[in-house]
Order: structure tokens, then C-alpha cells, then sequence
């Protein structure tokens, strides 16, 4: 590819004022968010008729990752998927929540080390630390921490739907779902997850879509 034609070109297709590369990275942000709230509406299926197993995932602008512990075959998967796929454009959009997902876990652990941090500069603030400062902090750093997870979590949520996933897939399209070879990092949440159950193993598979870019 020419690079210095196509920003020529993106420059002049944009409307004035705004850069083609700000309209490119809109376009991969929005397939993000719509590829990460079909893999949470997936995982979601999958919930709805397996009750013994765990999954994790993480979507680009490809389509998603998906990692299944436990008896759940590939055709499984591709129904679940397929599924997801028709509710949510049927309007169900709030299967593209999940109350689990990285960002809710992120806000939590945010505000929850931030109350802490607070609480302990609160008690320091005479200068110089006094020797059982810390000590002294413990249960009020208790309090702000469980406090914030409790907080935490609804707030993740929010954060979540607002901007880290999209329910509406616009004209996103699967094009496949196929089996691969489960990564190291697939390994660690398998024993995160299951505890190293033997009984859950663990199959990794790639779901690729295409279009939702408007």
C-alpha cells in the first residue's frame, strides 16, 4: 500500500476539519466495542445452557478470543455465537454487559487502591509519618477499600457500556469461528478459573468478523 496516498486520500474524504486518520481510529474503536459486546453476549449464551464451566475472552479489531473451560464442543460454540449475534441485533443489547468483564474489574481495583491511598495520606498529613501510621490507618484503609469495591462494581458496569463495548453491531458480520491452539495465557486462567480442574479443560477458539466500522 502507498501510506502517503491513502492519507492523501483520507485527508480529502474527511469532512473539513477533521483528519482521515481520526475517522480510521473511530472506525477500529467502534469494531472493538462491538466485537468485545458480542463476546460477552456469547459468553452469556453459553451461561443460559451450560452451568459447569468457565470462559474468558479478549476482542480486537479482528474479532474476539474465546476461552471455554469445560464440556462445551465446538458446535457449541458456533451456536452460541451465531445466537448471540441474532439477539443482539434483535435488540437485546444489554447482553453485551458483563458483570465480570476486565473493565469492571479495573474500575473496582482503581477506586479501591485510591481510597486506600487516600485514607493513608489522610493520616500522614502532619508531615513527617509517625511510626505505627500505618497501623493506625489499617481499618479506616479497610473501610474506603470495601466501600470502593461495593461502589465498584456498578460503576464498572457503567463505564463498560458507555465505553468499552456497543450492543448495537450495526452491520457486523461473523465470518468464522474456528479452533486454536490454546496460549500460555489461556494456561494461566484455566488454573485461575478452575483451580487446575482436570475435568475443565481448556479449548481456545477465534471468532472473526467483519464491518461494524460505522
Amino acid at each position: 500500500i502507498n501510506h502517503q496516498a491513502w492519507r492523501t486520500f483520507m485527508n480529502c474524504a474527511a469532512p473539513d476539519g477533521v483528519s482521515g486518520e481520526i475517522i480510521v481510529t473511530g472506525a477500529i474503536i467502534n469494531r472493538i466495542k462491538r466485537n468485545h459486546g458480542l463476546e460477552h453476549a456469547t459468553i452469556h449464551v453459553l451461561s443460559e445452557g451450560h452451568k459447569r464451566f468457565s470462559a474468558q475472552g479478549n476482542s480486537d479489531h479482528r474479532g474476539f478470543h474465546l476461552n471455554i473451560y469445560g464440556d462445551v464442543t465446538e458446535e457449541e460454540v458456533q451456536a452460541a455465537v451465531a445466537e448471540a449475534h441474532r439477539r443482539l441485533k434483535a435488540g437485546e443489547r444489554h447482553l453485551a454487559v458483563h458483570p465480570n468483564c476486565g473493565t469492571v474489574l479495573v474500575t473496582t481495583a482503581a477506586l479501591a487502591t485510591l481510597a486506600a491511598q487516600v485514607v493513608l495520606l489522610v493520616e500522614n498529613r502532619g508531615g513527617r509519618a509517625r511510626p505505627l501510621s500505618l497501623l493506625n490507618a489499617m481499618p479506616g484503609a479497610m473501610v474506603a477499600v470495601v466501600g470502593a469495591i461495593i461502589v465498584g462494581r456498578p460503576l464498572g458496569v457503567r463505564v463498560q457500556e458507555r465505553y468499552t463495548v456497543d450492543g448495537d453491531l450495526d452491520d457486523l458480520v461473523v465470518e468464522s469461528v474456528r479452533p486454536v491452539s490454546p496460549s500460555p495465557v489461556t494456561r494461566l486462567f484455566q488454573l485461575l478459573l478452575t483451580g487446575g480442574n482436570p475435568e475443565m479443560q481448556a479449548r481456545a477458539y477465534f471468532v472473526r468478523t467483519t464491518g461494524g466500522n460505522g
